[in-house]
């Protein structure tokens, strides 16, 4: 609000206090108070009496409140007096600055009535302030070369006093160089100016010290001083001078790039920019500017580039030196470069050779070596040599060259190659040295036979292999090349029959591939040995020979053959008998089979495929035993079936399968009946149970004929023991074949060991080798072999013990050998040759000399040079034939020799500049050699010079440039003149056109080059004459002589004589204040008479305030002013400005700029509200005063001149008052309801163009009155309320809204009292009195009362309050909170059922009764509906569902019952729906006594339902508890007979307790011995069930499980649960005794000496393995014709017979410890023997139990 009521000025925004206006203004006094007082009164001075200028009363003046109104409070008002006092310090320079006169103008403001007064009050000034300079100490440069005359302005002093009290003059202290003159400005100011009144000499004094002093005009006078130091500038008038015209110095070549090598001074006596120097180069050519810098600050020559001896021996450096004016110096800088030894030897190779015979001679020469080194002295001389052992050395021929000869014996095969590094080292410190590589090839001669890679070979070839296959490969290598080490290969032996060879294998010539030309079977070949040869093409030709032994490997080709059971003599099959005691693992019979291949292919396993009982046998894995896996049981059948499958371990796996019938008997004599009497089981069917009975007799027959066929055949064959001799004893005979006779059964013997050691990671494979010395080739399988190892790394055949020689090869190498000793023979004699003919040629050579000519230059191709030939020593005819050439370094062949004439002659046209440049003289050094001898002739040939050069100037126009004030005699360099030529033909003199200013003169070095100087003869001026052009001749020695031209420009230069002139020396602009920043105002010019740098004009301001600083910018090269800054006419409306014009060395002028603002209308006018009220009251008549303001504008003129104004559609209107002022009032009267808030936008415009304007927002409140009473938004209200609403709750709301605010309106409500049925109203309604919410205070009843009709009074609280009326209707909702009420049928008193009658012959339809029924709800709640619940005869009777009528549905009939009962239900529609429910009874009858009759003998009908429930229950529990005890008594019959047959068990079977499993498995293919059987009888034998079991990949050996387990009956769970535990039962058995198996001397064969272990090893020769096969095939026989029961006794398997009654079971070694798995450290044990709980051998079994065994 406070911001709307008036604007900021410019010094910020005056708050005034508010006060509230009277209605009235009385009209203020039109005459005006003025008063003048000086400034700087002290406080509470008295101005003047101001109550009595207005003619105010001293009474009135507390109630008048008289007070002073301005932005400043200078003054106060006494209001004991009426005195205007002084309240804050008045300074008049402060308040008005520069202004003559000074007025303070303010209003005086009175209230009651309000009123105000306007006053003004002169400020005179008073001599209160001393002049004052802005500087203490002002410092000023003039340059020596001033005029006298020159002036030069000061800083003007500034005194803020006014009139006769301002600055007035200025004095300067006495000096006799300056004085001190006074100017005025346009505007009457006065500044001082410096005068130059004698001429200054910075030599003598360099700084003037003055004193300005300036005094103002008031009594006492004030005065202020300054100091002025002047600084005089020097002037250039001093060249620079070096130290020394000519610098002499020497460095290295090796000098860094970047280094220092010396460095030049020149000193100038100015100071200053005039002593600033800087170097530069002159007359320089191109490459010393890239090998030299010069540092143009200091001085300091560096080098820039790399420095070489042998390119330039000394150069010489112009240097000139130049200061700030132009003023130069020169000098000359020789530099020697000293040569160091920084080039390395260069080789250079003729004739040389890259390919040498491996045979070559001793002191054969190889190539030519020329070594060469740009140095000078030691660091030029050169040391040849050879780097590293190598069969060649280096033999000096001349001073530079050399010879590589062979020096050692050379073979291409130990070294095929030699990088030969020659190095040359030279003499310097350090010696540096280079190198160059020499390949060279030895050429290759045969004389190494082919060699294999091994000694021997061993090849793997699996049987059956595809023909013409490769099956090995052997590989020879020839170190030697070409064809010398083209290799091809042969079989030359082979241990087959020469006619079968190349039936089997073939090798190929090229590639050494040996292919099988017929597929190989490891059964009837196992192994054959080649030998091979390989042999080069070389002449003569060189061979080798080697073995290759062929190892045939097994395949799985032969399926398992079973050798037990086998089928009778009669065809008929075998059976075994098992007790009925006997225990789980108890061995029932073994599966013996075997298979002719061998390895992994032989490794047999069993499996069962088919069993009649599951899970009541287990079958060995690894041993084909077969042992029960559970107890016996009464339900198992007596015959019992299984089907065996024998698998190999070969890939694909191949088998066979058995069949094996068991019987349950524990005699054979109980068998019998038992196979042939066992009853079938029942069957259902009778014809099924025939067909069972037939088959049964058939098999029976079958099975006892089978029994004595095999009894017969077993009796035949043990009687023929013979029979088993199947291994002849010349199988290994010397004269036979080398190939093994077939096998038809067995195994074969081994032909490897594979063991799987424990302890490592590798596989020993063991070949079996044969010893070749002296063994035929068909011998190979019957001799004695030995053993050799060999592991996994790749080489099996390494072994050192074999070796390989032959008669054949022996004798070539001694051959060789004697050819060798013979070849170095040869070479001995022919080295001492030609190491002599080398010494003459040396000797001839020192004692030829060199050969030296002369010729000149620019020779036509083909010149003579000189004899060559004679000079040599030779006949032209022999330079062709001996091979003369000239060998030169690096360069274009510059001569040539003629054949024909002998003669050295121009090759081309020679340049000697081109060649040796400025050296002499010129020499041309190369060498003739001589090719056969490989002689080397040095030759000099001299170029002598001729004058085909003019001298040339580097440039042909050169510039010098030269001050007008350089002194006579003044030297100048000029460029570089270059002549080619030396001696004579070099450069002699030079002359200058004709000029009297200049001369030349030259300037020249001992032995170095020569170039002219321009002299200056007489001053120069250069307003004469600025430029001078000059021609300069350079001529040489030479006849005729030769010159060269060129042309000289002199440019005389300007000094600085002449200061700058402004063109004005006031200037006088005016600009408007809104001049655009960066607009220019004006531009100064000053001219200076030099020209270049001395005419640069450089501006600047000088004494120059802050405000002119921040307002104005001066260009200091354009002079332009322009300013920074917005101008402001109000704060200063006039600028004096002094600009200052120098040159670039110093002179300088001043001028004075005088700018004048000019006002524009940029100032809009200010409203500054002075008294007024925020609010005003809604009730105030129109005319009142709201506010009070005042306009202003700080323009001027039209500018300043104002206006205001309002918008025309608001309730005020402005009156203007005195001066500026403006008076704000009503002009209708106000309502607050229609406008609360009045925004008035107070306009002030002034008069310039364009006008500008401001606004003021001026908010006034319009205060409120109670004039407006509480209005209702309706007319009336009607509500509606469910019944049964809960006491206390809100129903309805009414408002009332009232326009008034505040007090006037807040609302209060109230009810109008009234009663209902004798209560008040109060009673049952309330209305809170600040919200109007109403509520019920009792729970309304529909069915009381439906309506209700209230009256509510809303009240203000205004003064007087306001109220009004409304009317309000309540209205009940009803609810259903009633249920229905049935008025028909009603029961009667005595509380017994009415009785409707219905007659039987009623028809469909009948109207029998109605139900009447009402609900004292309405509407909805109390619409009823009728249907019925529940009927004694459904479908009898129907109920009308809005009229409640009970009709018959259909005709009676005579079965239907007397009496009915009827449950109808009645419910009404509300939410949720009420109901209520009536039985009727209804009396099928004619008349009402024979209802009474029949209602006296009726009964209520039984329910069929739960009767039949009740005995079907009864029964079900009846025949539980029966089953129940059935199962029981069963139950414990079971177990007392399993108890009684347990007891029975041990006594019968007790002597098989110990009876353990044979422990052996099987050698190639045999994997198990024949156990001991007790009774072996030939009978025909069936299975009335078959089941297939799968075998499992694992190594188990029993076929119980855990699924065969689950399947036992319930009752016999806890007995059969024992059958499932094999491995508990199967532990509990004894260990064999340790005498079971053979002691060492009882073994039989060559292997009984051998260790008795039962980890022992593999049967280790051929015989044991017969002897053991021998073994296994007769017990197979024994067992399969039964002689075991007859002839041996138990557990001698039927051997007795055959090796007497000592030779049982016990005495076969057990190897099945011995066998071992590829690729694993577990070896195959008896696992059924670990799981029956047997120790291994030599364990701790019961040897009493054992005995037993044995005996039984």
């Amino acid at each position: 609000m406070e911001n709307r009521l008036g604007p900021k000025g410019r010094d910020g925004q005056r708050r005034m206090p508010f006060l509230f206006l009277l209605p009235l203004f009385y009209p203020a006094l039109s005459e005006q108070i003025r008063y003048t007082i000086p400034e700087e009164l002290p406080r509470g001075s008295v101005v003047g009496n101001l109550a009595k200028d207005l003619g105010l009363g001293v009474r009135n003046l507390p109630t008048r409140n008289l007070r002073v109104s301005a932005e400043k409070k200078f003054f106060t008002v006494s209001t004991e007096n009426g005195d205007l006092l002084v309240s804050d310090r008045i300074d008049r320079e402060e308040i008005c600055g520069k202004k003559p006169t000074c007025v303070l103008e303010f209003e005086m403001v009175a209230e009651k009535p309000f009123d105000f007064f306007h006053v003004t009050v002169v400020i005179q000034d008073i001599n209160d302030n001393s002049p004052a300079f802005s500087r203490n100490i002002t410092e000023l440069e003039i340059s020596e070369l001033a005029l006298t005359g020159a002036t030069f302005a000061l800083e003007s002093a500034q005194d803020s006093d006014v009139g006769v009290n301002s600055l007035r003059q200025y004095d300067l202290s006495p000096d006799p160089h300056f004085s001190l003159i006074q100017k005025e400005n346009p505007e009457g100011s006065s500044y001082p100016e410096l005068v130059v009144k004698a001429s200054l000499d910075r030599e003598e004094q360099s700084f003037h010290h003055l004193v300005l002093t300036a005094v103002d005009g008031g009594e006492p006078a004030r005065s202020c001083t300054t100091q002025i130091r002047v600084v005089v500038a020097d002037a250039n008038d001093n060249p620079p001078m070096f130290t020394q015209d000519m610098y002499m110095v020497s460095v290295p070549e090796s000098l860094q790039v970047g280094s220092s090598v010396l460095k030049v001074m020149a000193t100038d006596a100015d100071e200053g920019v005039n002593a600033e120097i800087t170097y530069s180069f002159i007359n320089i050519g191109k490459r010393v500017g890239h090998l030299f810098k010069l540092d143009s600050k200091t001085g300091e020559l560096t080098t820039a580039g790399g420095l070489d001896f042998e390119e330039r021996e000394s150069y010489t450096i112009g240097v000139q030196a130049k200061d700030g004016g132009r003023h130069t110096a020169h000098c000359k800088i020789r530099i020697n470069i000293l040569d160091e030894n920084d080039n390395v030897p260069e080789i250079t190779l003729d004739s040389e050779s890259k390919h040498i015979q491996e045979d070559a001679e001793l002191g054969t020469v190889i190539a030519l070596i020329k070594t060469h080194d740009p140095d000078s002295g030691f660091n030029g001389e050169i040391l040849c040599q050879l780097q590293g052992k190598f069969p060649f050395k280096i033999v000096q021929e001349t001073k530079n060259t050399y010879k590589l000869v062979t020096e050692g014996a050379l073979d291409r095969e130990q070294t095929p190659e030699y990088n030969v590094t020659i190095t040359a080292t030279d003499r310097g410190k350090p010696p540096l040295s280079s190198n160059r590589t020499v390949t060279l090839i030895v050429a290759d001669v045969n004389d190494n036979a082919p060699v294999f890679q091994q000694a021997s070979y061993v090849v793997h070839v699996a049987e059956n292999n595809p023909p013409g296959a490769s099956i090995a490969q052997v590989s020879a290598s020839d170190p030697d090349l070409g064809p010398n080490g083209h290799v091809s290969y042969s079989i030359v032996a082979s241990d087959l029959e020469p006619r079968a060879l190349w039936s089997y294998v073939s090798v190929s010539a090229q590639s050494g591939a040996v292919f099988a030309q017929r597929a190989f079977d490891h059964e009837q070949l196992r192994a054959f040995e080649l030998t091979l040869q390989a042999r080069d093409q070389g002449s003569p030709a060189l061979g080798a020979n080697v073995s290759l032994r062929v190892l045939v490997g097994d395949r799985n080709d032969n399926a398992p053959t079973v050798l037990y059971p086998a089928l009778g003599p009669d065809g008929s099959a075998l059976f075994d008998t098992v007790p009925r005691a006997a225990q789980p693992g108890y061995l029932v019979t073994k599966v013996v089979a075997v298979d002719a291949d061998s390895g992994h292919n032989a490794w047999l396993s069993y499996h069962v495929l088919q069993a009649s009982e599951p899970g009541l046998f287990s079958l060995g894995l690894r041993t084909g035993e077969v042992r029960t896996a559970r107890a016996l049981g009464d339900r198992d059948a007596a015959r019992q079936r299984l089907l065996v499958a024998v698998r190999d371990g070969g890939q694909p796996p191949l088998s066979a399968t058995a069949t094996l019938h068991l019987v349950f008997a524990d005699s054979l004599h109980e068998a019998l009946p038992d196979l042939s009497d066992r009853p079938a089981p029942a069957d259902p069917q009778a014809e099924l149970q025939f067909y069972l009975v037939l088959a049964l007799a058939l098999i029976s027959v079958l099975f006892l004929l089978a029994v004595i066929l095999a009894v017969a055949l077993s009796l035949r064959c043990s009687s023929s023991h013979g029979a088993w001799s199947c291994f002849p004893t010349g199988v290994c005979s010397k004269a036979g074949p080398g190939i093994l006779p077939s096998y038809s059964e067995g195994t074969l013997p081994y032909s490897y060991n594979l063991r799987a050691a424990s302890h490592s990671s590798k596989t020993e494979l063991k070949f079996l080798s044969i010893k070749p010395e002296g063994v035929p080739p068909e011998d190979l399988l019957c001799n004695e072999a030995f053993w050799f190892e060999s592991t996994n790394n790749g080489n099996p055949a390494s072994n050192g013990n074999l070796k390989m020689t032959s008669s054949s090869v022996s004798l070539q190498q001694g051959n060789a050998k004697r050819a060798v000793m013979v070849s170095l023979q040869k070479r001995r004699r022919h080295n001492v040759l030609v190491m002599l003919f080398t010494l003459l040629g040396m000797l001839s050579g020192v004692g030829a000399g060199q050969i030296r000519y002369s010729i000149p230059e620019e020779l036509d191709k083909g010149s003579l040079v000189g004899n060559i030939a004679k000079d040599l020593g030779l006949e032209p005819r022999e330079l062709a034939e001996r091979g003369v050439r000239i060998v030169s370094r690096g360069r274009t062949q510059l001569f040539a020799l003629n054949a024909r004439s002998g003669s050295l002659v121009t090759a081309g046209r020679i340049d000697r500049e081109e060649l040796c440049a400025q050296s002499a003289p010129c020499l041309v050094s190369f060498n003739i050699l001589v090719e056969d001898k490989l002689n080397l002739y040095p030759v000099e040939v001299e170029i002598v010079d001729i004058n085909d050069n003019t001298p040339q100037f580097a440039r042909e126009e050169f510039e010098v440039k030269i001050l007008e004030n350089a002194a006579p005699f003044s030297r100048f360099p000029l460029m570089d003149v270059y002549d080619p030529d030396v001696g004579m033909n070099s450069l002699r003199g030079f002359k200058l056109s004709g000029n009297s200013h200049f001369s030349v003169d030259i300037s020249s070095e001992t032995n170095g080059p020569k170039y002219p100087e321009l002299v200056l003869e007489h001053s120069l001026d250069r307003e004469r004459e600025t430029i001078h052009h000059l021609v300069l001749t350079a001529m040489d020695g030479g006849d005729p002589v030769r010159s060269g031209t060129a042309r000289i420009l002199v440019n005389v230069l300007d000094v600085n004589d002449n200061a700058p002139v402004f063109t004005q020396s006031v200037y006088h602009v005016s600009v408007p204040e809104d001049l655009p920043v960066g607009t220019p105002v004006l531009s100064v010019n000053a001219t200076d008479q030099d020209e270049g740098a001395h005419a640069e004009v450089m501006y600047s301001f000088m004494r120059i305030t802050e405000k002119i600083s921040k307002n104005f910018c001066l260009n200091v090269l354009t002079g332009e002013i322009s300013t920074s800054a917005n101008l402001d006419y109000e704060d200063l409306s006039f600028y004096e400005l002094d600009v200052e014009a120098q040159d670039r060395p110093g002179l300088r002028d001043r001028a004075k700029v005088l700018i004048t603002i000019l006002d524009v209308n940029d100032n809009v006018p200010e409203v500054v509200v002075t008294s007024g009220s925020r609010s005003v009251a809604e009730s105030t008549p129109p005319g009142t005063v709201i506010a009070l303001f005042q306009v202003c504008d700080r323009d001027s003129g039209l500018n300043g001149l104002v206006t205001c104004s309002i918008s025309k559609n608001l309730p005020f209107d402005l009156e203007k008052s005195v001066d500026n002022y403006y008076r704000l009032v009503t002009n209708t009267v106000l309502d607050r309801e229609q406008v609360s808030l009045y925004n008035i936008t107070v306009t002030a415009t002034d008069k310039g163009i364009p006008p500008l304007s401001t606004k003021t927002l001026i908010c006034l409140n319009v205060a409120d009155t109670n004039d407006n009473p509480p209005t209702f938004s309706q007319s009336s209200y009607s509500i509606y309320v469910p019944e049964n609403n809960p006491r206390g709750a809100s129903i309805f709301s009414v408002t009332a809204h009232d326009p008034d605010s505040h007090e006037n309106a807040r609302v209060t409500y109230s009810l109008s009292e009234d009663s209902l049925q004798g209560a008040s109203l109060s009673s049952y309604v309330s209305i809170n009195s600040d919200t109007g919410v109403l509520y019920a205070l009792h729970a309304f009843d529909y069915e009381q009362f439906r309506d209700l009709q209230l009256r509510v009074t809303a009240l203000d609280s205004g003064d007087p309050p306001l109220s009004s009326n409304v009317s309000l209707s309540l209205f009940v909702l009803d609810k259903n909170d009633n249920a229905p009420e049935i008025l028909y049928p009603t029961l009667p008193t005595d509380g017994s059922t009415g009785v409707e009658l219905a007659p039987r012959s009623a028809e469909p339809g009948y109207l029998v009764t109605k139900v009447v029924a009402v609900d004292r709800d309405s509407g909805q709640n109390a619409w009823l509906s009728y249907r019925l619940l529940k009927a004694s005869e459904p479908g009898l009777f129907a109920v009308g569902l809005h009229t409640g009528e009970v009709r018959t549905a259909r005709a009676l009939l005579d079965r239907d019952a007397l009496k009915q009962s009827l449950v109808v239900a009645v419910q009404d529609h509300g939410q949720p729906p009420l109901s209520a429910t009536v039985t009727l009874t209804v009396a099928v009858a004619d008349s009402i006594p024979d209802v009474l009759a029949d209602l006296d003998s009726m009964k209520a009908p039984a329910d069929p339902d739960a009767s039949g429930l009740t005995l079907y229950l009864v029964v079900a529990v009846a025949a539980v508890s029966c089953v129940f005890l059935a199962f029981v008594i069963v139950l414990l019959a079971l177990r007392l007979r399993r108890w009684h047959a347990s007891r029975l068990l041990p006594a019968v079977g007790g002597g098989l307790v110990g009876v353990g499993a044979s422990p052996f498995v099987g050698v190639d293919g045999v994997r198990a011995f024949l156990q001991t059987y007790s009774h072996e009888v030939s009978l025909t034998a069936d299975s009335r069930e078959s089941h297939v079991i799968f075998p499992q990949p694992n190594y188990a050996d029993t076929l119980v499980s855990q699924e065969s387990c689950a399947k036992s009956e319930p009752l016999l769970a806890a007995e059969d649960s024992g059958f499932c535990k094999v491995e508990e039962s199967l532990g509990q058995q004894a260990p064999p005794n340790t005498d079971w198996r053979f002691s060492q001397a009882q073994r039989p064969g060559t292997s009984g000496s051998q260790n008795g272990d039962e980890t022992g090893t593999w049967p280790n020769n051929q015989f044991d393995t017969e002897m053991l096969q021998a073994m296994i095939l007769a017990s197979a026989s024994e067992a399969a014709d039964g002689s075991s029961t007859l002839g041996g006794g138990a557990g001698t398997m039927g051997l007795s017979a055959r090796y007497g009654p000592q030779f049982t079971l016990q005495h076969v070694p057990d190897y099945r410890q011995n066998v071992y798995i590829p690729g694993s450290n577990a070896t195959l044990t008896n696992a059924a023997g670990k799981r029956d709980g047997k120790a291994p051998a030599g364990g701790n079994g019961n040897k009493k139990k054992s005995g037993k065994k044995e005996k039984k």
